[in-house]
């Protein structure tokens, strides 16, 4: 019956803390004597039960200098056996690359229980082991020794990891031996098995201070639900995002931070840039982006909306500077608009972009107007480039197929944006030459997109584009072609067949 009892407790201390592959320097326990009384297996019967709880060691820091010292043989009463045990049946036996030498493999320490009992399952082990003895000396009143063989698995670094928790036993000095998160995590789950609990926080703690590689972050996820819910709280914080968005908001916080306050502008956007190309999903940098372009060019319509019809009274003085106020804000998120367009075509998500710019009759005709007026001349010279920069972006991925946008969209993107593009014509190319480029270019992508509409859509915004028209003809040959296509397909007497026979 006693050794049926050593049986059923090894069983169910494995299924305590050694029943998940993933706490892999668990093990295990069983024990065994030499003594032919067999007291040794009557103590485990109701060691299996005990649990971690959050009262700290059992021995005072004065216990392990009163008694001799790790591994001393000759004040030991506890010898412990730690050997590997053989991997379950069909399991690959990987136990020969586990060890680092044979001699390894099967090691025997000296220990004393008196030191050993800051470990919880070794004090409730030696405790029942005492109950009913009426001490721990015997009849020939020399202090007993006890023999137990403790199994471990037969992973690598297991029987180092053991022997280093079972010399912290013996030192209230843990800063020495845990000085990396590979010696934290190995020592750890033994810390765990033994509830060994000083060690065990002072792994955690030392876990919780310092960073992790990637392989690292697994283990310290693999052993967290072993861990008590305040022990890994802070581990698991590092890790697991607060909310469902977290990743969307941190986008959003360095995109506003790289266009906005950021001091290296130009550095903190190409580095947030490759941020959006490199995150897995895209259906979350869209929302972000989009996020991002509807605050930018709600300023930038504000601020050349109080521009155009402003709303207040004052001095002279003042007017001026708020206008220039308006302007300057209206250009500067002008550039954050651009670089959000860039960024949107190069991950191909700017479709909500095409459709909220083909719908700004009201921001185009603020943009008309001031642009008709002389004082934006000598305060924001760029601000038609930037805004025209923009609506060329979008035009050209629509042309090019990048964006699908519905025929609705793309007639009133040409439809809104193409009186800005004459005014331009007509306000700044003269001053800015460098312009004329950029005018042509977007000339050319409006007759293209005109031409995908149907004919009587086409009719009226082509009307619109005789200002594109030069002295020398041969000098405007995609506004001569696309009035040739227009005329041929207007005139064209061939009807598709379905048609025909109807």
């Amino acid at each position: 019956m006693m050794g049926g009892n050593v049986g059923g407790a090894a069983q169910k201390k494995r299924q305590r803390v050694g029943s998940n592959s993933r706490l892999s320097s668990t093990a295990a326990v069983v024990i065994d004597s030499s003594r032919a009384d067999g007291t040794l297996t009557e103590v485990f019967h109701k060691s299996s039960s005990i649990r971690r709880s959050n009262s700290h060691s059992l021995l005072p820091s004065s216990s392990a200098a009163a008694c001799g010292g790790f591994n001393d043989s000759a004040t030991a009463d506890v010898i412990l056996r730690l050997y590997l045990e053989k991997p379950p049946p069909f399991e690959p036996d990987d136990s020969e690359s586990a060890v680092d030498s044979v001699d390894q493999a099967d090691v025997q320490v000296y220990l004393h229980s008196d030191v050993i009992r800051r470990s919880k399952y070794f004090a409730a082990l030696l405790s029942d082991r005492w109950q009913g003895h009426s001490g721990d000396v015997n009849s020939e009143g020399s202090r007993k020794k006890y023999q137990f063989n403790l199994g471990v698995a037969a992973t690598s670094g297991s029987i180092d990891s053991h022997l280093t928790v079972l010399q912290l036993l013996y030192t209230d000095d843990f800063s020495t031996a845990i000085d990396s998160v590979s010696t934290a995590l190995s020592i750890l789950p033994v810390a765990l098995e033994l509830l060994f609990e000083d060690c065990a926080r002072s792994c955690v703690r030392f876990l919780e201070a310092v960073p992790w590689s990637e392989e690292e972050e697994k283990r310290v996820l693999s052993i967290v639900p072993f861990l008590r819910d305040e022990e890994s709280q802070e581990l698991l914080a590092r890790v697991l995002p607060a909310k469902n968005d977290s990743s969307e908001e941190m986008l959003y916080g360095l995109i506003l931070a790289a266009i906005h306050n950021h001091p290296n502008m130009a550095f903190a956007k190409a580095f947030v840039a490759k941020l959006l190309r490199d995150f897995s999903s895209r259906e979350s940098a869209r929302r972000v982006l989009d996020r991002a372009f509807e605050k930018s060019l709600k300023i930038v319509k504000e601020s050349l909306e109080e521009y155009s019809s402003p709303n207040f009274r004052g001095d002279h003085n003042e007017t001026e500077a708020i206008q220039r106020l308006n302007l300057h804000t209206a250009m500067t998120n002008g550039r954050h608009l651009l670089w959000l367009v860039e960024r949107m075509i190069e991950l191909r998500v700017a479709d909500t972009a095409v459709k909220e710019w083909s719908d700004q009759a009201s921001f185009t005709a603020d943009l008309q107007r001031a642009f008709r007026d002389d004082a934006w001349r000598n305060i924001v010279p760029g601000l038609p480039a930037i805004v025209l920069r923009c609506t060329s972006k979008l035009a050209n991925a629509v042309v090019a197929g990048n964006i699908l946008a519905p025929g609705q969209v793309r007639m009133k993107l040409v439809k809104d944006w193409l009186p800005v593009l004459i005014a331009c014509k007509d306000n700044v190319s003269s001053m800015v030459p460098n312009h004329k480029l950029l005018y042509s270019e977007l000339e050319q992508t409006f007759l293209k997109i005109i031409s995908t509409l149907p004919l009587l859509d086409a009719q009226e915004l082509l009307q619109q584009c005789l200002s594109f028209s030069t002295r020398n003809a041969e000098d405007c040959p995609h506004l001569v072609n696309a009035f040739n296509t227009w005329f041929r397909r207007a005139t064209c007497s061939h009807q598709p067949e379905h048609h025909l026979r109807e």
